[in-house]
């Protein structure tokens, strides 16, 4: 990832879409420490008990490291690993991993709206991730780990363009495009059980300890105040 400086732009969202956000600026740090607290352990729910919660979609690289960075957000209940953004019915990890699908690797997240707001999501999307890599996310490389903000209503398509403007308009990227797609939501593919929580269950492994954990602390040095209270 690029040593960036990521605006939250609550303010110029709120202006465009009438919803409250919380207005803060990070930095992200090519330098964070590379030690990972140990996470708080979430409980499993049912797809039942998963219903009452909203739900949100997005593509920012490797499935593991996105599915960690939103299980760490407050008001998040439950992140999902899967496929989504392509045309292929029950998509496979071979399939998806290899390239040869129109898929994405993405995240279903399931959250609580009344403690954090899809505004809010959308800043952890972005500012979990370098947007500006077209087909790629550190070494991973490939139209399966592409950048999609999905949107299940006009609301959320709203949101999401307000605040790529707003990132265009604050040159956060110093003119750099941004490649994110911002595609209505059709269909989301669980991935295989063996992907799920795949970092908390698989701390040593070697693309966790290189990859995912570094990008996991990146985010928790800059969102502070959007994480969970870690219990000791």
């Amino acid at each position: 990832m690029k040593n960036i400086q990521l605006i939250v732009l609550g303010f110029a969202i709120l202006l465009a879409t009438s919803c409250q956000s919380k207005t803060k600026q990070h930095t992200i740090s090519e330098n964070a420490s590379e030690k990972v607290a140990t996470p708080e352990k979430i409980e499993k729910l049912s797809r039942q008990d998963l219903s009452k919660y909203e739900t949100a979609y997005f593509a920012s690289g490797c499935f593991w490291c996105v599915e960690a960075i939103f299980e760490s957000v407050r008001g998040v209940q439950e992140v999902i690993s899967g496929y989504a953004g392509g045309t292929e019915k029950n998509p496979t990890y071979e399939m998806v991993g290899s390239g040869q699908s129109s898929h994405a690797e993405a995240v279903e997240v399931y959250y609580d709206p009344k403690v954090i707001s899809f505004v809010e999501l959308v800043q952890v999307f972005f500012g979990s991730h370098d947007p500006t890599t077209l087909n790629r996310q550190g070494p991973d490389r490939g139209t399966q780990y592409r950048s999609i903000a999905f949107y299940k209503n006009e609301e959320e398509k709203k949101i999401i363009e307000s605040y790529i403007q707003a990132l265009k308009n604050q040159n956060v990227y110093s003119g750099a495009p941004i490649t994110t797609e911002v595609t209505a939501f059709t269909k989301f593919y669980d991935a295989e059980e063996y992907h799920q929580d795949y970092e908390r269950k698989h701390p040593n492994n070697s693309y966790i300890r290189n990859v995912s954990i570094p990008r996991l602390n990146r985010f928790k040095a800059n969102f502070g105040g959007y994480l969970k209270e870690e219990v000791h």
